[in-house]
Parts: C-alpha cells; structure tokens; sequence
C-alpha cells in the first residue's frame, strides 16, 4: 500500500506538470525505478558509503556476532560490511533475507562494548525479518525522484497538454517532496530507531 501510494503521487506530479503524457511517463519511470530499487537497491546502498565486506579472518568478532545473531533468529546469515567512517552507525539493506547484507561503520565498532554491538546488529537483523530493508530503500528512492522531478518541473514552468503551468509547478516543487516525505516516513514505521538508542 505505501509503495502504491508513492507510485500515485508520483503520477499525479506527473500528470501537474504534463497531464496525461505526463502522467503516463511518471508511471513507466515509477514501474523502472521500483524495479531497479528491488534487484540493486543493496548494491547502490553500499557502493554508496564505499562498505568492504568481510569475513571471518577479516573481521572475525564482528562476524561472529552477526552469525550467532541470525541463527537465533532463524534467518540466513547476511553478507557484512565495514564502513570506514567515524560517524557511529549501522544499517541492513537487501531485497529479502535471502539477499541481504548489513554494513557497520568502524566509528560504532570502536564506540560500543560487544553487548551494546549485538544490539545494534540484533536491531538490524528484526529490519531483514520483517522485510522492512526493501520498503523503505523504493520507499526513499521514490521519494528523491518525485522531489527531483517536481524541481525539473518548477524550472520548466509548462503548461503542455494540461499542466498546471507555472504557478503550479512551484507549488507541486513545495508540496510534492513534503507528502513524498511523510509517505516515506510512514514505511519507516514506528521501530525504526537509532541504532544506538537501540542498544543503550
């Protein structure tokens, strides 16, 4: 229901800045997007950060702790990644438990003790089971392309084949990224807390 819902207010910016032409390419460009978001979205979330994965003689305690953890959870164990960054945070990515994989930045590795680690990890892993990774990944990716395409209408101004015309591009610039926000927050959901509120 929310990705049918960003998909809708992907068409109806599309349908304000072009009408029904309009209207019909926002929905061909949410179909590939929402494609591209299921088959690559892990790869494009870690090339992102520029996360290495490791195994167990790179990195033997951190994976130690994400494979203890998924078996108690009954899950595959995902891939692990490293991110070299201070900033201390976590995330899982992945189409489904299957393909998933969670990248930890060394800054939360130094931060934490191994039980405030584990929960952390143990708060990413309940995202993988609960298959929230891939809502919000299209959920966000849909999000920054209604807010990109309702710029590139603000600037065009058009007023073809029904479009609301200049004065409506803006407010379309104003109004869409906001609702495209609050739909993304909404996939979010209510457990989606800081990695490290979760384990302190």
């Amino acid at each position: 229901l929310l990705l049918a819902a960003m998909t809708a207010l992907f068409m109806v910016v599309g349908y304000g800045l072009g009408g029904q032409g309009g209207m019909t390419i926002a929905l061909v460009f949410a179909l590939v997007t929402n494609a591209v978001s299921y088959w690559f979205s892990d790869r494009m979330a870690l090339s992102s950060v520029g996360a290495r994965e490791v195994d167990a003689r790179s990195a033997p305690e951190l994976v130690q702790i994400v494979g203890a953890l998924a078996q108690r959870a009954g899950l595959p164990t995902p891939r692990v990644y490293i991110v070299d960054s201070e900033q201390p945070n976590a995330f899982a990515t992945g189409r489904n438990p299957d393909n998933a994989a969670v990248a930890v930045n060394a800054g939360l590795m130094r931060t934490l003790t191994r039980d405030e680690l584990a929960g952390v990890l143990a708060h990413e892993l309940a995202h993988i089971k609960n298959r929230d990774t891939l809502t919000m990944t299209i959920a966000a990716t849909l999000a920054g392309a209604i807010s990109s395409i309702a710029h590139i209408g603000m600037f065009s101004g058009s007023r073809r084949s029904g479009g609301l015309g200049p004065i409506g591009a803006i407010a379309l610039a104003i109004l869409a990224p906001m609702a495209a926000m609050i739909v993304q927050m909404a996939s979010a959901g209510p457990g989606n807390t800081s990695p490290i509120t979760t384990a302190r």
